[in-house]
């Protein structure tokens, strides 16, 4: 997915494709590369996230711009109305976490993180990570922030799917739920709330990195051929 991505924004990046030109159908695409349609669905919502294009319905997919948006949108909201409202939101309620949690919080937190440590699937770790950003909702005694994680939590798993598939996140992000779910098990405010704070800081860098990536070693591939 990562390649056939690099390649397509390599292409419209040195206007192979022009603004308001149709790509390639999927299928086309996927003779092409030699890859399932699957794949070739996935880069395409990986161009649309950093607004290279967009998905018209019944019509395809058309380039709207040549370079990368700064800031990548998923689904309805913007990278930066999920930090944003993350920050405001996800942290605070860690250190709440910490003070109110149950046992049967901590019990679905321990088997959400030894599932996600396991498992290879993306989309199968993607909806665990959902379910455990909203446990720690949960587990923060309000019932309106587990409804604010509820209405981004698509949104949130396409981020975290996106980050995942191109900035190989998946690892990184099981320790650092480890050390987030350690904090609130031990009772600790302050911890919990430096470790979702970092955790956020990392997610949000690593989205940055992917922004600026250039298409050099697509280009560099093409002149190899």
């Amino acid at each position: 997915m990562e390649a056939v991505l690099a390649h397509l924004r390599g292409a419209i990046e040195r206007g192979e494709y022009d603004v308001g030109e149709k790509l390639p159908s999927e299928a086309t695409l996927g003779k092409e590369f030699e890859v399932s349609r699957s794949v070739i669905r996935e880069s395409l919502r990986g161009l649309q996230a950093l607004g290279f294009t967009e998905s018209r319905t019944g019509k395809g997919t058309f380039v709207t711009a040549s370079g990368p948006a700064q800031n990548p949108r998923f689904g309805p909201y913007s990278a930066r109305d999920l930090f944003e409202v993350r920050r405001h939101v996800e942290i605070p309620v860690a250190g709440y976490a910490a003070l109110r949690r149950g046992s049967e919080h901590l019990d679905l937190l321990e088997h959400l993180l030894g599932r996600m440590e396991v498992e290879n699937d993306n989309t199968a770790w993607v909806a665990l990570d959902s379910l455990f950003h909203i446990t720690i909702a949960q587990a923060s005694g309000n019932p309106v922030f587990g409804k604010v994680i509820e209405e981004i939590r698509d949104a949130l798993a396409r981020q975290s799917a996106f980050l995942n598939q191109l900035g190989d996140r998946r690892a990184q992000s099981n320790v650092e739920h480890r050390t987030i779910a350690t904090a609130i098990a031990a009772g600790s405010q302050t911890d919990a709330v430096e470790a979702m704070a970092a955790h956020l800081d990392h997610v949000e860098n690593a989205l940055s990195t992917i922004v600026a990536k250039t298409a050099a070693p697509a280009a560099s591939e093409d002149r190899n051929e």
